[in-house]
């Protein structure tokens, strides 16, 4: 399965933003922590006051859903995460010495790092931490009666560089599977996983399953073996609660469509069976009515180096009905957009199904969604049910407002962008431009286009994601300069998007790579992504010299000499991006990754992470989630539910290793 969904941050979330966007009249503290390369935020739920009480209820009991499947991703981020983190935690929590010491020191930011990892690797670069104590420190903190009989295997797997260095290799060349440190597979080669979905797969079938979705591959005595994520399989113990409190969440539904929607899951949860899933992802796209929505379950497949199984994740959230006419606005135009789209007429759908698009506020994020979080997701990825029942999508504005108050004034646009007319267009515009971005993507890029007959959805193999991610981010870039977002009233200024086109182009190119350590390609495929379109508008423009890399005073800069053909450009790679998937020319896309969006250029690399020194900006950032308390009655219901902002972040990862940990009970 191609991961199609989750749309991340593209720029770092440093560029200083609108005034409009940051609620400056108010105290609130987004930043809660620093350490290595993160930044720690927290983000306002405005509006949840303004529920029902039993919108209150339901989004309570489907956050509590949310937070029972934390042990699920950890497992299957890497095998020995629970063990390790129980470990750390208990050392952190019982330690009795100096805590100012270089060596505790050194211990609170790895296990900083691993809890905002969802384990022994990084979020984003998926390489092993390193720490920067020794084991001989670490022993000390684990007495001798505390430590498992694995205890030497688990040393071994923290300190040794060279054990499960990469949760999820994309080298090229690789054994894929077999050096990836993920959990999706064990016993097994790339060519025997692949071998055994494709006995499985019917290209004839007109509503195929996602094969390997919800399930971990294992080979026992020379034979493959699938293990089913459900009640009474795999992760029992937190679907269990899952369950539990999903059922709990019926009583509340606001309508008898969402009521569906969450028995549908709830059986998808107790028989694993994907056709159940199916339709819980045809019933789920269709509710349009509900205020408050939610995503729960094994969804995303970035965290398989195979693109198949989903990792765990859900986000909690309500409509924000005003943000939502601008995606609504866009959605009821989605023919439109695509009756004019710049690739073949025989790669467009003659008729475009069910979009639906909203602006959300996040009430909850959990799993895979946390604390790193994307800013807008479409769903669902099957592509036989986009094209019969079409997606929704939406943007997460309160994550985006967060992540623009907290830059305000960090010094990014001084130091990276090219002069005070173009800092002057970025404050003037890229907030809205960036969250147009982000709809246009969500809303119709991932909805755009269709497979010719017989085409396999997952041909584009290991680069599907990066392709599809490519796809989206062309469509959004091509028509946010079009005078129908100046017609539709979206935009007040003709040359507002030019705002977005020097961002994108600035970060594709440069900014980041502060996220990459020195000698090491681009594998993340929302990098890789970003990078293939700035790096093909780059060689392609030359001609006409529609970009340029300056230098001034020692350091360069972007400079776009031609916005309008810089939009040609986006419109001509999104036509052969298009051709690839539409017709399955798996060749042709993989030398478009390999040839624009792996390497790296080692002098711009060390630039970047020179200039990048002189900032305090962090490259990541994440959140920590609000508090939601319950208040009873004398009868024992739910009479209110308050919400709080002032849990930190060790103490919020602690709780939830106390209060939510199914797998580790």
């Amino acid at each position: 399965m191609t991961s199609l969904s989750k749309y991340f941050a593209a720029s770092l979330c440093a560029v200083s933003l609108s005034l409009t966007a940051m609620n400056a009249e108010d105290n609130f503290k987004y930043t809660v922590d620093n350490f290595a390369d993160i930044e720690v935020l927290r983000y306002k739920v405005p509006g949840f006051e303004d529920l029902s009480l039993n919108q209150k209820r339901l989004v309570y009991y489907l956050t509590e859903a949310a937070l029972q499947g934390r042990d699920i991703l950890w497992d299957q981020y890497g095998k020995y995460n629970l063990e390790i983190r129980g470990l750390l935690e208990d050392a952190y929590t019982s330690y009795k010495g100096d805590r100012n010491t270089p060596e505790f020191k050194a211990f609170e930011k790895y296990l900083k790092q691993v809890w905002f990892g969802n384990g022994i690797h990084h979020h984003y670069s998926t390489d092993k931490f390193t720490p920067e104590f020794t084991q001989e420190y670490f022993e000390t903190l684990i007495p001798a009666e505390k430590r498992p009989a694995n205890f030497s295997t688990i040393c071994e797997v923290i300190f040794n560089p060279d054990v499960m260095p990469k949760r999820v290799n994309q080298a090229d060349g690789a054994d894929l599977v077999a050096t990836s440190a993920c959990n999706f597979y064990d016993g097994l080669t790339q060519k025997e996983v692949e071998e055994f979905y494709a006995q499985r797969k019917d290209t004839t079938d007109l509503t195929p399953i996602s094969h390997g979705l919800n399930t971990r591959l294992v080979k026992k005595d020379g034979k493959i073996e699938e293990q089913v994520y459900k009640v009474g399989g795999l992760y029992s113990p937190a679907i269990e609660k899952i369950v539990a409190n999903l059922e709990k969440a019926v009583a509340y539904a606001e309508n008898d469509a969402q009521k569906n929607i969450i028995e549908a899951l709830i059986k998808y949860y107790r028989t694993g069976d994907l056709h159940d899933f199916d339709t819980y992802s045809i019933l789920w796209t269709d509710d349009t009515a509900s205020q408050v929505d939610f995503i729960n379950g094994f969804i995303e497949s970035y965290g398989d180096p195979l693109g198949m199984t989903g990792s765990w994740e859900s986000i909690v959230n309500f409509k924000n009905q005003e943000a939502s006419n601008r995606t609504e606005l866009l959605s009821s135009n989605a023919q439109w957009f695509e009756d004019r789209s710049p690739v073949d007429p025989r790669f467009r759908k003659p008729v475009v199904k069910g979009v639906s698009a909203k602006v959300i506020t996040a009430a909850i994020l959990a799993g895979d969604s946390y604390p790193s979080t994307p800013i807008g997701i479409n769903l669902p990825n099957a592509d036989w049910i986009r094209a019969a029942h079409g997606s929704k999508s939406v943007t997460i504005e309160n994550i985006t407002q967060a992540y623009d108050a907290a830059s305000h004034g960090n010094g990014f646009n001084e130091e990276f962008v090219i002069d005070e007319p173009t800092r002057k267009l970025l404050d003037d515009y890229l907030f809205i431009t960036d969250n147009l971005h982000t709809d246009l993507h969500e809303c119709l890029g991932h909805g755009s286009g269709r497979l010719l007959p017989g085409v396999d959805p997952d041909a584009m193999k290991a680069h599907g994601s990066t392709l599809e991610e490519t796809r989206a981010d062309l469509f959004a870039l091509y028509y946010l300069a079009d005078p129908k977002l100046i017609e539709l009233g979206l935009l007040d200024n003709p040359e507002a998007y030019k705002a977005e086109y020097y961002k994108y182009i600035l970060n594709g190119l440069m900014t980041q790579l502060v996220r990459i350590e020195p000698g090491k390609d681009v594998e993340e495929a929302h990098m890789r992504n970003r990078q293939l379109i700035a790096a093909w508008a780059l060689e392609h423009g030359k001609k006409d010299n529609v970009i340029e890399m300056v230098e001034i005073n020692g350091k360069h800069f972007i400079k776009i000499n031609d916005y309008e053909k810089l939009r040609g450009l986006f419109g001509e790679l999104l036509a052969e991006i298009q051709r690839i998937k539409s017709e399955g020319d798996y060749q042709a896309g993989a030398s478009l990754v390999e040839t624009y969006a792996v390497k790296v250029d080692p002098a711009i690399h060390k630039e970047v992470l020179d200039r990048y020194s002189k900032l305090t900006i962090a490259p990541y950032r994440g959140f920590v989630n609000p508090v939601y308390t319950p208040v009873f009655d004398e009868n024992g219901e739910i009479s209110d539910v308050t919400i709080s902002y002032t849990e930190d972040y060790p103490t919020q990862m602690l709780r939830y290793s106390r209060d939510y940990s199914p797998l580790t009970k």
